[in-house]
């Protein structure tokens, strides 16, 4: 009988390192915020739009600021809307800097029961700023998000 093959993984999907020695380089308290925002659905500042196809959020990272670890599990992509550095923190243990550029654009991908997990620290000294949309239909559920990150609309009730 022939044995099931497990998927490959898609091109974006990143492992996860299990031995705390893959993070023994990281700053002092930064695997500990890993591990508690694993299944942290929150990628960007603020949730500006939300449909039952897709999440909009924006990201603004000041300099020397950096965001919480944050878990990809579908499709999405993000564009930046300024030029800066970057540097990246992935649940694999790697760290990679990068330097923007405005209107640069990514997409990601991921299967049935991958993910991205990471943090993004801004290594510049200009603002980061990024649009990044979600699309919610893809091979996993999507990860539950606040209220608190929601978009406040100057001047609206709550329903």
């Amino acid at each position: 009988m022939a044995q099931a093959q497990r998927a490959k993984p898609g091109p974006n999907h990143i492992e996860t390192a299990t031995d705390p020695a893959a993070f023994a380089h990281w700053p002092e308290g930064l695997y500990g915020a890993m591990k508690t925002e694993e299944f942290n659905g929150v990628v960007g500042s603020t949730l500006v739009s939300e449909t039952d196809q897709v999440r909009v959020w924006h990201l603004r990272l000041p300099p020397g600021k950096r965001c919480p670890f944050h878990r990809h599990v579908n499709p999405y992509f993000w564009s930046a809307h300024r030029a800066g550095k970057a540097r990246g923190y992935f649940s694999s243990g790697e760290i990679k800097d990068v330097e923007h550029y405005e209107g640069e654009t990514r997409h990601f991908f991921y299967g049935e029961g991958e993910y991205m997990l990471h943090s993004v620290e801004n290594i510049g000294d200009t603002e980061l700023l990024f649009t990044t949309v979600e699309f919610l239909d893809g091979p996993n559920t999507p990860l539950e998000v606040p209220d608190s990150v929601r978009l406040q609309v100057p001047g609206a009730t709550a329903a």
